[in-house]
Protein backbone atom coordinates (compact mmCIF):
# COMPACT_ATOMS: atom_id res chain seq x y z
CA UNK A 1 0.00 0.00 0.00
CA UNK A 2 2.98 2.27 0.94
CA UNK A 3 4.17 2.17 -2.96
CA UNK A 4 0.81 2.70 -4.27
CA UNK A 5 0.35 5.30 -2.00
CA UNK A 6 3.78 7.38 -3.17
CA UNK A 7 2.88 6.49 -6.93
CA UNK A 8 -0.20 8.40 -6.25
CA UNK A 9 1.89 11.09 -4.40
CA UNK A 10 3.51 12.53 -7.67
CA UNK A 11 0.30 13.31 -9.06
CA UNK A 12 -0.71 16.80 -9.59
CA UNK A 13 -2.43 17.93 -6.83
CA UNK A 14 -5.43 19.79 -9.07
CA UNK A 15 -6.32 15.82 -10.39
CA UNK A 16 -6.32 14.57 -6.65
CA UNK A 17 -8.43 17.40 -5.90
CA UNK A 18 -10.75 16.73 -8.55
CA UNK A 19 -10.57 13.12 -7.59
CA UNK A 20 -11.15 14.04 -4.22
CA UNK A 21 -14.87 15.56 -5.56
CA UNK A 22 -15.57 12.36 -6.76
CA UNK A 23 -14.90 10.26 -3.71
CA UNK A 24 -16.77 13.06 -1.65
CA UNK A 25 -19.64 12.58 -3.64
CA UNK A 26 -19.48 8.80 -3.51
CA UNK A 27 -19.58 8.60 0.23
CA UNK A 28 -22.28 11.03 0.48
CA UNK A 29 -24.20 8.64 -1.55
CA UNK A 30 -23.21 5.33 -0.59
CA UNK A 31 -23.66 6.37 3.38
CA UNK A 32 -27.17 7.30 4.63
CA UNK A 33 -25.79 8.01 7.90
CA UNK A 34 -22.88 9.96 6.76
CA UNK A 35 -25.61 11.98 4.43
CA UNK A 36 -27.65 12.71 7.41
CA UNK A 37 -24.83 13.80 9.53
CA UNK A 38 -23.85 16.50 6.67
CA UNK A 39 -27.71 17.78 6.30
CA UNK A 40 -28.32 17.67 9.93
CA UNK A 41 -24.99 19.50 11.02
CA UNK A 42 -25.21 22.07 8.45
CA UNK A 43 -28.72 23.02 9.31
CA UNK A 44 -27.89 23.36 12.99
CA UNK A 45 -25.24 26.04 12.18
CA UNK A 46 -28.28 27.38 9.76
CA UNK A 47 -26.47 26.76 6.11
CA UNK A 48 -29.24 25.77 3.73
CA UNK A 49 -27.59 26.63 0.72
CA UNK A 50 -27.48 23.85 -1.74
CA UNK A 51 -24.26 25.19 -3.25
CA UNK A 52 -22.15 25.43 -0.31
CA UNK A 53 -23.61 21.70 0.45
CA UNK A 54 -22.13 20.37 -2.70
CA UNK A 55 -18.98 22.33 -2.29
CA UNK A 56 -18.65 20.80 1.22
CA UNK A 57 -19.61 17.36 -0.10
CA UNK A 58 -16.45 17.86 -3.01
CA UNK A 59 -14.22 19.26 0.09
CA UNK A 60 -15.02 16.25 2.54
CA UNK A 61 -13.38 13.83 -0.47
CA UNK A 62 -10.61 16.40 -1.33
CA UNK A 63 -9.22 15.75 2.08
CA UNK A 64 -8.60 12.14 1.38
CA UNK A 65 -7.10 12.01 -1.76
CA UNK A 66 -4.58 15.04 -0.94
CA UNK A 67 -3.22 13.14 1.93
CA UNK A 68 -0.61 10.89 -0.30
CA UNK A 69 0.87 14.32 -1.69
CA UNK A 70 0.88 15.89 1.91
CA UNK A 71 2.49 12.61 3.41
CA UNK A 72 4.91 11.73 0.63
CA UNK A 73 6.75 14.42 -1.54
CA UNK A 74 9.44 15.43 0.04
CA UNK A 75 8.88 18.13 2.96
CA UNK A 76 10.43 21.08 0.97
CA UNK A 77 7.67 20.16 -1.81
CA UNK A 78 4.72 19.82 0.42
CA UNK A 79 5.27 23.35 2.33
CA UNK A 80 6.08 24.78 -1.02
CA UNK A 81 2.63 24.51 -1.58
CA UNK A 82 1.47 26.71 0.55
CA UNK A 83 1.34 30.20 -1.25
CA UNK A 84 0.17 32.58 1.11
CA UNK A 85 0.13 32.99 5.14
CA UNK A 86 -1.60 35.50 7.27
CA UNK A 87 -0.63 35.96 10.79
CA UNK A 88 2.59 33.91 11.25
CA UNK A 89 5.04 36.98 11.88
CA UNK A 90 2.66 37.52 14.85
CA UNK A 91 2.63 33.50 16.42
CA UNK A 92 6.70 33.59 15.82
CA UNK A 93 7.38 36.16 17.31
CA UNK A 94 5.21 35.34 20.48
CA UNK A 95 7.92 32.33 20.43
CA UNK A 96 10.53 34.56 19.85
CA UNK A 97 9.66 36.00 23.28
CA UNK A 98 9.49 33.00 25.28
CA UNK A 99 6.27 31.54 24.66
CA UNK A 100 4.67 28.37 23.57
CA UNK A 101 2.40 28.32 20.85
CA UNK A 102 -1.04 26.19 20.67
CA UNK A 103 -1.51 25.91 17.11
CA UNK A 104 -5.42 24.45 17.04
CA UNK A 105 -6.46 22.98 13.63
CA UNK A 106 -10.45 22.24 13.39
CA UNK A 107 -11.73 19.57 11.16
CA UNK A 108 -11.12 22.76 7.97
CA UNK A 109 -9.23 22.65 4.80
CA UNK A 110 -5.90 20.77 4.74
CA UNK A 111 -4.91 20.79 8.56
CA UNK A 112 -2.24 18.64 7.82
CA UNK A 113 -0.32 20.74 5.88
CA UNK A 114 -0.72 23.25 8.63
CA UNK A 115 1.14 21.38 10.81
CA UNK A 116 3.68 21.11 8.27
CA UNK A 117 4.66 24.24 7.50
CA UNK A 118 4.68 25.24 11.08
CA UNK A 119 7.35 22.48 11.66
CA UNK A 120 9.52 24.10 8.73
CA UNK A 121 10.11 27.43 10.94
CA UNK A 122 10.06 25.60 14.70
CA UNK A 123 9.54 22.39 16.49
CA UNK A 124 6.33 21.30 17.12
CA UNK A 125 4.80 18.43 19.13
CA UNK A 126 1.72 16.94 17.36
CA UNK A 127 -0.88 14.83 19.54
CA UNK A 128 -2.94 12.18 17.27
CA UNK A 129 -5.41 9.61 17.81
CA UNK A 130 -4.53 6.02 16.44
CA UNK A 131 -7.00 5.46 13.48
CA UNK A 132 -9.88 2.67 13.80
CA UNK A 133 -7.30 0.37 10.93
CA UNK A 134 -4.39 -0.33 12.36
CA UNK A 135 -2.25 -0.68 8.91
CA UNK A 136 -2.95 2.79 8.34
CA UNK A 137 -1.10 4.57 11.51
CA UNK A 138 2.65 3.58 10.44
CA UNK A 139 1.53 4.69 7.05
CA UNK A 140 0.51 7.92 8.92
CA UNK A 141 3.42 8.35 11.05
CA UNK A 142 5.98 8.31 8.66
CA UNK A 143 4.05 10.82 6.73
CA UNK A 144 3.25 12.87 9.21
CA UNK A 145 6.85 12.45 11.00
CA UNK A 146 8.70 14.86 9.38
CA UNK A 147 11.88 16.89 10.66
CA UNK A 148 10.74 18.95 13.80
CA UNK A 149 7.76 17.50 14.09
CA UNK A 150 6.99 14.54 16.92
CA UNK A 151 3.82 12.22 17.33
CA UNK A 152 2.66 11.50 20.22
CA UNK A 153 -0.33 9.67 21.14
CA UNK A 154 -3.88 11.46 22.89
CA UNK A 155 -3.25 9.27 25.82
CA UNK A 156 -1.89 10.29 29.50
CA UNK A 157 1.94 10.19 28.04
CA UNK A 158 1.36 11.91 24.66
CA UNK A 159 0.21 14.56 27.24
CA UNK A 160 2.97 14.82 29.27
CA UNK A 161 5.00 14.77 26.36
CA UNK A 162 2.99 17.81 24.81
CA UNK A 163 3.54 19.68 28.42
CA UNK A 164 7.22 18.79 28.52
CA UNK A 165 7.14 20.82 25.01
CA UNK A 166 5.45 23.58 25.88
CA UNK A 167 7.72 23.86 28.98
CA UNK A 168 10.81 24.50 26.84
CA UNK A 169 8.54 27.08 24.80
CA UNK A 170 7.98 24.95 21.77
CA UNK A 171 4.88 24.86 19.75
CA UNK A 172 2.33 22.01 20.15
CA UNK A 173 -0.95 21.43 17.86
CA UNK A 174 -4.13 19.53 17.54
CA UNK A 175 -7.43 19.08 16.67
CA UNK A 176 -9.92 20.85 18.98
CA UNK A 177 -13.34 19.98 17.48
CA UNK A 178 -12.46 16.19 17.99
CA UNK A 179 -15.08 14.42 20.24
CA UNK A 180 -12.67 13.42 23.40
CA UNK A 181 -13.43 10.50 25.28
CA UNK A 182 -15.59 10.47 28.60
CA UNK A 183 -13.98 12.41 31.11
CA UNK A 184 -12.02 14.16 29.02
CA UNK A 185 -14.16 17.06 27.69
CA UNK A 186 -18.31 19.03 28.76
CA UNK A 187 -20.92 19.70 27.26
CA UNK A 188 -20.48 23.55 25.52
CA UNK A 189 -22.82 24.88 22.58
CA UNK A 190 -21.44 24.84 19.10
CA UNK A 191 -23.77 26.15 16.53
CA UNK A 192 -26.80 25.94 18.73
CA UNK A 193 -26.38 22.45 20.04
CA UNK A 194 -24.68 21.27 22.81
CA UNK A 195 -21.37 19.30 21.73
CA UNK A 196 -18.90 17.29 23.67
CA UNK A 197 -16.15 19.41 23.76
CA UNK A 198 -12.35 19.10 24.86
CA UNK A 199 -11.03 20.47 27.64
CA UNK A 200 -7.55 20.25 27.17
CA UNK A 201 -7.57 22.51 24.77
CA UNK A 202 -9.52 25.43 26.82
CA UNK A 203 -7.56 24.91 29.38
CA UNK A 204 -3.76 24.94 27.86
CA UNK A 205 -5.09 27.87 26.02
CA UNK A 206 -5.47 30.13 29.50
CA UNK A 207 -2.02 29.37 30.87
CA UNK A 208 -0.21 32.52 30.79
CA UNK A 209 2.54 31.23 28.76
CA UNK A 210 0.79 30.04 26.08
CA UNK A 211 0.02 32.25 23.11
CA UNK A 212 -2.81 30.12 21.34
CA UNK A 213 -3.40 30.41 17.35
CA UNK A 214 -6.51 29.09 15.80
CA UNK A 215 -4.79 28.06 11.94
CA UNK A 216 -6.60 27.21 8.92
CA UNK A 217 -5.43 26.01 6.09
CA UNK A 218 -8.11 26.80 2.52
CA UNK A 219 -7.39 25.17 -0.67
CA UNK A 220 -6.63 26.85 -3.35
CA UNK A 221 -9.09 26.55 -6.55
CA UNK A 222 -8.27 24.08 -9.31
CA UNK A 223 -5.22 22.74 -6.98
CA UNK A 224 -3.45 25.88 -7.19
CA UNK A 225 -2.08 25.33 -3.61
CA UNK A 226 -2.83 26.45 0.01
CA UNK A 227 -3.52 29.95 1.42
CA UNK A 228 -3.21 29.62 5.59
CA UNK A 229 -4.65 31.44 8.08
CA UNK A 230 -3.10 31.72 11.95
CA UNK A 231 -5.48 33.95 14.30
CA UNK A 232 -5.26 34.31 17.84
CA UNK A 233 -7.84 32.90 19.83
CA UNK A 234 -10.14 35.79 20.83
CA UNK A 235 -10.52 36.55 24.28
CA UNK A 236 -13.48 35.22 26.56
CA UNK A 237 -16.76 37.11 27.28
CA UNK A 238 -18.46 37.84 30.39
CA UNK A 239 -19.42 34.46 32.00
CA UNK A 240 -18.35 32.37 29.07
CA UNK A 241 -17.19 28.87 30.14
CA UNK A 242 -13.90 27.73 28.70
CA UNK A 243 -14.93 25.34 26.31
CA UNK A 244 -17.88 27.83 24.81
CA UNK A 245 -15.08 30.39 24.29
CA UNK A 246 -13.21 28.01 22.29
CA UNK A 247 -16.33 26.75 20.24
CA UNK A 248 -17.22 30.58 19.99
CA UNK A 249 -13.75 31.16 18.11
CA UNK A 250 -14.19 28.16 15.91
CA UNK A 251 -17.86 28.82 14.59
CA UNK A 252 -16.21 32.23 13.92
CA UNK A 253 -13.46 30.42 12.20
CA UNK A 254 -15.62 28.81 10.13
CA UNK A 255 -18.42 31.13 8.91
CA UNK A 256 -15.39 32.52 6.97
CA UNK A 257 -15.03 29.35 4.73
CA UNK A 258 -17.71 27.14 5.90
CA UNK A 259 -17.65 24.90 2.50
CA UNK A 260 -14.30 23.46 3.60
CA UNK A 261 -15.79 22.61 7.09
CA UNK A 262 -16.27 18.75 7.82
CA UNK A 263 -19.95 18.85 8.13
CA UNK A 264 -19.81 15.13 7.87
CA UNK A 265 -18.00 14.64 11.12
CA UNK A 266 -20.21 12.86 14.13
CA UNK A 267 -19.53 16.36 15.99
CA UNK A 268 -22.74 15.98 18.40
CA UNK A 269 -21.98 12.29 19.49
CA UNK A 270 -22.47 11.58 23.32
CA UNK A 271 -19.38 9.05 23.85
CA UNK A 272 -19.44 5.82 25.32
CA UNK A 273 -20.61 6.31 29.33
CA UNK A 274 -20.88 9.85 29.33
CA UNK A 275 -23.75 11.83 30.38
CA UNK A 276 -26.10 12.53 27.92
CA UNK A 277 -26.27 16.45 27.16
CA UNK A 278 -28.41 18.55 28.64
CA UNK A 279 -31.85 19.04 27.42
Amino acid sequence: MGKVLRLIARLPLKFLHRLGSVLGWTMYGMSPTYRRHVRENLAAARYDDARLRRRAIAAAGQMITELPALWFRPHEEVVALVKEVQGAEIAFAAQKAGKAILFLTPHMGSFEIAAQYAAHHIPITVLYRRPKLSWIEPLMREGRGRANVRLVPADLSGVREMLGAMTRGEAIGFLPDQVPGVGEGEWSEFFGRPAYTMTLAAKLAERDNVACFLAFAKRLPRGEGYSILLRPLSPARAGESATRRLNRALEELVVECPEQYLWGYNRYKTPEGAKPPPA
